[in-house]
């Protein structure tokens, strides 16, 4: 029998961990917002297009573990989605800020020392911004990434804090300001990076499309979904 001494392996992580919050690509219900103007079919395909360009975006970053945090019931759907290379997580509970508890709750206990929820829908962020958020992490309790609609894209800490999402509001124009004001009774120093978009109506669609006609190798599936729907996309200017 070998010693303890000899079989002993130690694995090393990283310190950066990036944690998608998703669900499965499922009609109903991923952007329900969007069926409001585009088929059904075509915003479920546009889900997975902007969370398989988000993976891919979350993948080129350097020492960064990449994780997925979802809902139970979509735990098996999403590993068979994203395969055998990032860990898929089920959140505790119901709801987004249930799912963003349970990153900080489950990935500091591990022993992660700086930690990113980042939303699905942002793939055509600037892997810099990224890289920055971590960054700033050094040196403040929290990070947030705000969006132009009064949410944010992004949030990160180095510990969990249960009560920073109570009651949160997600999906509201005042999700950001919920949220600074409970980081102020928590006296937790905060730092930020850039202001951004995420897609949730057919204004952000309008502006990612002009956005990666540009450059459509910042989100190459999502590009290729809007040449597949370019004519459900063209009506959304009228």
């Amino acid at each position: 029998m070998k010693s303890s001494s000899q079989t002993t392996v130690c694995f090393s992580h990283p310190n950066r961990t990036l944690v998608i919050m998703a669900k499965a690509p499922k009609p109903g219900m991923v952007k329900t917002r969007l069926t409001e103007s585009l088929p059904s079919p075509a915003v479920t395909a546009l889900y997975r297009c902007l969370l398989e360009d988000t993976l891919a975006l979350a993948e080129s970053l350097t020492s960064v573990e990449v994780a997925v945090m979802c809902p139970e019931p979509d735990k098996d759907e999403l590993a068979h989605l994203v395969g055998n290379t990032v860990q898929v997580v089920a959140q505790k509970g119901e709801g987004l800020a249930a799912g963003l508890t349970s990153v900080f709750r489950h990935f500091t206990a591990a022993g992660r020392q700086r930690v990113i929820a980042f939303n699905s829908d942002s793939p055509h962020l600037a892997p810099s911004v990224l890289n920055s958020a971590f960054e700033t992490l050094a040196t403040h309790d929290v990070v947030v990434g705000p969006t132009h609609d009064g949410g944010y894209y992004l949030v990160g800490a180095k510990a969990a804090y249960p009560s920073l999402f109570e009651g949160d509001g997600m999906g509201t124009g005042s999700a950001l300001d919920r949220l600074l004001t409970r980081m102020k009774v928590l006296e937790l120093s905060t730092g930020f990076t850039e202001p951004f978009y995420d897609i949730d109506v057919a204004d952000d669609l309008i502006l990612l499309a002009r956005e990666l006609r540009l450059a459509p190798a910042k989100a190459p599936r999502t590009a290729g979904w809007f040449g597949e729907w370019q004519q459900a996309v063209a009506q959304l200017r009228h």
